[in-house]
């Protein structure tokens, strides 16, 4: 839901709620990758001047997930396919070091989440509803970056997803690949379930690494 005016107005900080705001629209896929973004719609939108939309469209240029083109204006970012290995590469390393800090200091109320949302991914994969496996997938990743007890981790995890999720097409992880990942979920479960930091480690690391070969690999096939 979009925000009015006067809920944007109350906030404590504008800046801060136009870029979360203008973040959800280019999320929910409204602004494509390399699309302009209109400033002048953007502060119709939300009742305000052009002004703040532009200082948080700047704000935005260091998440990656905007830029601005000299003359021409703000755009969604485009990430090539050797830039998407690239966001991957780290990914992994920061999704590995989230997996072996939360083996070290998951709590049984913890362990009682993972278990969760692992019967909950098994029932959307059994009816191939891939809407519902996406949402709980985001779900439970962010779930182990933000409880590994390093917030700094989590920031810059997230901020890689958030680029990530502007390349990624939705048949990425249809069919074998969708199933292919929840298994791979079900040994990360069971690495954070049994306190094995060097385990978990292995399969939170192997977990996003696969995700990037199954990308590029479908990125080939449709060359």
């Amino acid at each position: 839901m979009v925000l009015s005016a006067v809920e944007i107005l109350r906030s404590q900080s504008l800046p801060m709620v136009l870029e979360q705001e203008i973040e959800r629209v280019i999320l929910s896929g409204e602004f494509g990758p390399g699309d302009r973004i209109n400033e002048k719609e953007l502060a119709l939108r939300f009742g305000i001047s052009r002004g703040p939309i532009r200082e948080a469209l700047r704000s935005m240029d260091s998440s990656g997930l905007v830029e601005q083109v000299p003359n021409r204006g703000f755009f969604v970012r485009e990430l090539s396919a050797e830039q998407a290995c690239d966001v991957y590469e780290v990914r992994a390393a920061l999704f590995g070091l989230a997996g072996k800090l939360l083996a070290e200091r998951i709590t049984d109320e913890g362990i009682g989440r993972v278990k969760t949302f692992i019967a909950d991914m098994d029932k959307a994969v059994a009816a191939d509803d891939f809407e519902a496996y996406v949402k709980l997938n985001f779900a439970f990743h962010e779930f182990i970056v933000r409880n590994a007890g390093n917030p700094t981790l989590a920031q810059q995890y997230l901020g890689l997803v958030k680029q990530l999720r502007l390349y990624r097409a939705r048949n990425l992880m249809l069919g074998d690949s969708l199933h292919a990942s929840h298994l791979e979920h079900h040994e990360m479960a069971a690495a954070i379930i049994a306190r094995d930091p060097q385990r978990a480690l292995a399969a939170h690391t192997g977990h996003v690494d696969s995700a990037r070969l199954r990308l590029m690999a479908t990125v080939a096939t449709h060359k």
